[in-house]
């Protein structure tokens, strides 16, 4: 019975035990891509960051070089003539303006009146959480350029159109010519170089801030400004381009762990998340779309080392401008590295799949330089346990802790899409919770379990008004010998072996042709589990009151019994 029994109940143990644990899944134990599952665990930690500069910018007014201008339009009468340039009046100021806008600084000169603007200018990275209570990893070069690279900016951002005017100047003075497009871009062309070679900038004022997502109406999400304030920089690419923010008044921030340079070797595949400037610097897209990051995944091409030491990853991981500061991961989904650039062609244009990636040794060297301990937070221990059970189509499991989620943060970008996911699936019948087949596994394991109990207790009962064997009946049991052991010699259910009684079974009270209760199949293992008594009838009384309470335990056995089968199978 106790081997049937353990057999039986084991394997209604095991369905009611195998629940969701809390030990974190694998993208192969829940048949999905390694990208989906990592993009779906970090996105919530990686932050869009934004560096706003406030200034007075001044440019010069251009003034023409007519002396440099004379000299270059007789070089343009001698190409004609030579049959370089054609002769039609747009091929000939089409020849001169390209010509100018090679070396703008010759042919015009400061002058008079100064141009004076406020401008605003900026840039966009990204960086991610790196504890809860919101001290983030991003950049040196996403929170602070050097004064030749911020006139640079300022010389893009705030001077458009002064760059516009100057050029339509140009062209004004070249005649009355049905100028092209070629000549418009050339001569927008030439003043946006010489106004940033001749910008001045005052009173210059900066701020950190991150573009926060925020669930707005049913899961559409805005973005909220929250200023950050810089803890730690270091020296901008070649160097140890890392920087440390810190937003005040945060707690229960999602968060991504950080790895080791260990983790990851040449040949295997790194993930990069960030926010790049394609998108986030246009409009085509809407706001929701701006604040979710993008994923790109290539091989750890090499490993190189600047001049001065420090160590670099080289990726085939697409990256672009705005990815810069972004977290990059291994396949196990901790942080190896920070995105940092890629190689610049010579017309300015990135080398795709040539990313390079500060390793997470010189993320912990900062970290703890400034006793910055990463940490993983309750918000996002809760929401990676979610996830995992929303994987698996677990959708009733997952969705109390997608609420606990909310709780705790409730400016989760993402939580709130999840619960809707998550109920939507469970109306459409696609939930394959253990919860959906709990009642019936309890209830199948509690009836085999009442059930084994009923029959237990009346064999108790039954043995109690047989009474027990007196202790003296039984033979000695050998040296060494354990409860349910069978001697050598000793035949099943106390018969004598065919060699003998070595141990001296007793014979005055042999086993009864018609036993009063069927017995059980033989054991297996006879050595494991121990027979039912060979010995008869007992030879005790039961005591005063047996009767009494024998008669109480079969009534409420009987109890049970009617109660088991009134009982239905769905008690949800």
């Amino acid at each position: 019975m106790w081997a049937r029994f353990t057999a039986v109940t084991g394997l209604v143990l095991a369905g009611v035990l195998a629940l969701p644990g809390v030990a974190m899944a694998k993208p192969k134990d829940l048949d999905i891509p390694v990208g989906t599952w990592l993009a779906a665990r970090t996105h919530p930690a990686v932050q869009l960051t934004s560096v706003s500069y406030t200034a007075d910018v001044a440019v010069p007014t251009p003034v023409a070089n007519l002396e440099a201008i004379r000299g270059l339009t007789q070089q343009g009468v001698a190409a004609v003539q030579s049959g370089k340039i054609s002769s039609d009046e747009n091929s000939i100021y089409r020849w001169v303006v390209q010509q100018m806008a090679k070396e703008p600084g010759r042919y015009f000169s400061p002058g008079a009146p100064e141009r004076v603007v406020e401008a605003t200018a900026g840039g966009l990275c990204t960086g991610w959480w790196v504890t809860p209570d919101g001290y983030m990893v991003t950049a040196a070069h996403c929170v602070g350029q050097e004064e030749s690279e911020l006139a640079q900016t300022f010389a893009t951002q705030a001077l458009t159109k002064i760059n516009e005017k100057d050029a339509a100047d140009l062209i004004s003075s070249l005649g009355d010519i049905a100028s092209d497009d070629e000549i418009v871009r050339t001569a927008a062309k030439i003043f946006q170089i010489w106004n940033a070679d001749n910008i001045k900038i005052r009173n210059v004022q900066s701020s950190l801030s991150l573009l926060q997502s925020l669930p707005g109406g049913g899961v559409d999400k805005t973005a909220k400004a929250v200023p950050i304030e810089l803890v730690a920089k270091g020296t901008v690419y070649p160097g140890k381009d890392i920087a440390i923010l810190k937003a005040n008044g945060q707690n229960n921030l999602p968060t991504v762990p950080l790895g080791q340079d260990s983790d990851v070797r040449v040949g295997d595949t790194l993930y990069i998340s960030g926010f790049p400037g394609t998108v986030t610097q246009t409009s085509i897209f809407n706001i929701e779309s701006k604040l979710d990051p993008a994923f790109t995944e290539g091989p750890y091409n090499a490993s190189r080392q600047t001049p001065e030491g420090v160590p670099y990853i080289q990726t085939q991981a697409p990256s672009y401008p705005g990815n810069s500061g972004g977290p990059v991961f291994s396949k196990d989904g901790n942080v190896i590295g920070i995105l940092v650039g890629g190689l610049i062609q010579q017309d300015g244009g990135s080398t795709e799949g040539e990313s390079f990636v500060l390793p997470v040794s010189i993320v912990r060297e900062k970290l703890n330089e400034k006793n910055i301990k990463s940490a993983e937070s309750v918000t996002t221990k809760a929401y990676n346990e979610a996830l995992d059970l929303f994987f698996k189509n677990h959708y009733s499991d997952a969705l109390p802790k997608f609420r606990e989620v909310q709780a705790l943060q409730p400016n989760h970008p993402y939580v709130a899409k999840y619960i809707t996911d998550s109920q939507q699936a469970i109306t459409a019948g696609k939930d394959e919770s253990s919860s959906s087949i709990l009642p019936w596994v309890l209830w199948g394991g509690g009836g085999l379990l009442v059930l084994f109990v009923l029959g237990t207790l009346g064999t108790v009962l039954r043995g109690k008004r047989r009474s027990k064997i007196p202790p003296s009946s039984f033979p000695p049991a050998p040296y060494g010998a354990q409860p349910g052991y069978l001697p050598p010699g000793q035949g099943q259910y106390g018969h004598p072996a065919q060699h003998g009684q070595p141990y001296g079974v007793p014979q005055q009270q042999p086993y009864p042709q018609r036993p009063p209760y069927p017995l059980p199949a033989a054991p297996e293992d006879t050595r494991a589990v121990r027979p039912h008594s060979p010995y008869g009838e007992p030879q005790q009384k039961p005591g005063p009151g047996a009767n009494t309470r024998i008669a109480g335990l079969e009534a409420e056995l009987e109890q049970l019994r009617r109660n088991m089968g009134q009982r239905p199978p769905d008690q949800r």
